[in-house]
């Protein structure tokens, strides 16, 4: 058995929370910045332009990459032979969410209810999603989701009898919807199988994935790919002003499921979609 304080975690997902804030994933960057030279309309040529001048903005001042600095959303695996000492795991990963966005000078989104919206002034509480792995060490996703693209988003209970065509029309279709909204280019996470709720954490779990890395299923790979193809040629472009570029990639996380049904989830991220991922 391996003891962890929860003083670290706090730390680590203090520092994770202003990394994530200020820095993108270096694949990301790198197809925000090929967009910017493939785009061949002027005006979609000149938006990535100012897309890319925004990060290296951000970098040189060490601010914000976007000024919604998201709700902390945290994938947790906790090793089962980690003991964790001084503190409560839940009560640990909420202060260090506090901290980085205290110490970070990041804004803060979160109401204390959804209906009597008091801002809890800290942007806490984080959502959690946490697994019991084998091994004794822990790693901690930490995903920053801000709302323009998370209001895009969603979910269809589809009958078993749906085919990857229905599938496919159905995320192409909440792309359309969505439009110019989620400030695009975009990433797709597409969660399938699972239950209602599972669904959707496959979505979000899908946007923490490298945007370099296809789904190890070649059926579920080129599914990605054609998605992209599709969304792509709906000519939404960056910022929805028309463009080859609406979306940066389509990720997809699959589950098992019941008989009975086939759960599709759509989580959309902005061009920004960002996380830091420590292990202790």
């Amino acid at each position: 058995m391996r003891e962890i304080e929860a003083s670290l975690i706090t730390k680590a997902v203090r520092d994770a929370c202003i990394k994530a804030n200020l820095e993108l994933p270096p694949c990301l960057k790198e197809r925000i910045e090929n967009a910017a030279e493939l785009e061949e309309k002027e005006l979609a040529k000149g938006v990535m332009g100012d897309l890319v001048e925004n990060l290296r903005a951000a970098r040189e001042l060490n601010v914000p990459i976007c000024q919604d600095t998201g709700m902390a959303v945290i994938f947790a695996e906790i090793g089962q032979d980690v003991h964790i000492v001084g503190g409560d795991f839940d009560a640990a990963v909420n202060e260090g969410v506090a901290l980085g966005y205290t110490e970070g000078f990041l804004r803060k989104s979160i109401v204390k209810d959804p209906l009597r919206r008091e801002n809890t002034g800290d942007n806490t509480p984080a959502v959690i999603h946490t697994r019991i792995v084998s091994g004794d060490k822990i790693h901690l996703t930490v995903s920053p989701k801000g709302f323009g693209s998370e209001n895009m988003s969603a979910l269809k209970m589809m009958l078993p009898t749906a085919t990857k065509e229905d599938i496919m029309n159905f995320v192409t279709d909440t792309v359309k919807k969505a439009g110019s909204n989620p400030c695009p280019p975009i990433v797709v996470g597409v969660g399938i199988g699972g239950d209602f709720e599972y669904s959707a954490i496959l979505s979000k779990k899908a946007l923490c994935r490298s945007v370099d890395q296809r789904h190890p299923d070649e059926f579920y790979s080129e599914m990605e790919e054609d998605l992209l193809k599709r969304i792509n040629a709906l000519d939404i472009g960056p910022q929805g002003f028309g463009g080859r570029t609406t979306a940066l990639a389509v990720n997809i996380e699959t589950a098992p499921t019941h008989i009975a049904g086939l759960p599709v989830a759509v989580n959309i991220g902005c061009h920004v979609t960002r996380h830091a991922e420590v292990t202790l």
